[in-house]
């Protein structure tokens, strides 16, 4: 009887330009753009290792190593913070990564798209299933992270799963959408995927967002697919091939996403996660009242 491996590996594709929040990211990552008071990362990074993932692959460029940084250790920082008895701090620095956890960094040499960021992890990845995330797409999970119920899923189920939402029509032309064939509740068989389909052309409004768990197979068609839309090496199109020789699912997760790869989206995950914040919300409560009321 083959033995199942799990998930612990996850992959962080971070060599984007982000030149919608230019000119904040000119000289920092938009990765690292803060919501209340941790960059974009370390919740996609957190989100992982509540999911049980040991390795975090990040595919980085040449102007990522602010994120290196971020994850590596700081001993300037951390011998102040001691020096001033400042424990609370020092224990938040120190333990950015949790134990038992590893960060790896691969440079991808040209900006060819996401299926290109995920293939240049393929030698860290080998031969094991593994997940991906987007940090862009900050997921708010009801009950547990959208990943911890991805791999709730994998568990039973051994193939790959594509997390998805429903979205407006209109918007199609601006995700991977599939043609899902329902098995139980939140969770279908993907029948086919295309990219960016135009809103006539689209066969459902669910989308794609910034979570798969996929099997290794993915790399031999990612290896050998055409450039598709952009001329980036998609993803989607690889998965589109997969689809073929092995299922994969859609699963529409428990939660909230925002997507903070825009001004709009990034501005309301600011908000609702300050709203949550534990030594903020209250004086953040009052004030975004005082703000309604100026405007009613």
């Amino acid at each position: 009887m083959e033995i199942k491996k799990r998930i612990r590996k996850a992959v962080f594709p971070v060599a984007g330009l982000g030149t919608r929040f230019l000119p904040a990211t000119k000289a920092s990552p938009k990765e690292m753009l803060p919501i209340v008071d941790k960059p974009l990362i370390q919740y996609a990074a957190e989100e992982a290792v509540a999911a049980g993932i040991e390795q975090l692959i990040f595919v980085t460029s040449s102007s990522k190593r602010v994120i290196e940084d971020h994850f590596d250790k700081n001993q300037e920082l951390e011998d102040e913070l001691a020096r001033r008895g400042k424990h609370d701090l020092l224990a938040m620095a120190k333990h950015i990564v949790p134990e038992g956890v590893s960060c790896i960094y691969i440079r991808q040499p040209e900006a060819l798209g996401l299926g290109h960021a995920v293939l240049c992890a393929k030698p860290v990845v080998g031969d094991e299933p593994f997940a991906v995330i987007l940090a862009d797409d900050l997921i708010d999970g009801e009950e547990n992270s959208c990943l911890s119920q991805m791999v709730n899923i994998y568990n039973t189920q051994h193939c790959g799963v594509i997390a998805v939402e429903e979205i407006e029509e209109a918007e199609t032309d601006k995700y991977g959408i599939i043609k899902p064939e329902s098995l139980y509740e939140g969770v279908s068989k993907i029948k086919s995927i295309v990219e960016k389909p135009a809103p006539d052309k689209a066969p459902s409004n669910l989308a794609v967002v910034g979570r798969y768990i996929l099997t290794p197979a993915i790399f031999k068609h990612l290896e050998k697919i055409d450039r598709g839309a952009g001329g980036e090496i998609q993803l989607t199109d690889a998965i589109a091939q997969l689809l073929a020789e092995e299922q994969v699912l859609a699963y529409q997760f428990k939660g909230i996403r925002y997507d903070c790869g825009n001004k709009l989206g990034y501005l309301l995950a600011t908000i609702e996660y300050a709203l949550q914040h534990p030594n903020l919300r209250e004086a953040f409560r009052e004030h975004l009242l005082a703000v309604c009321k100026k405007l009613s």
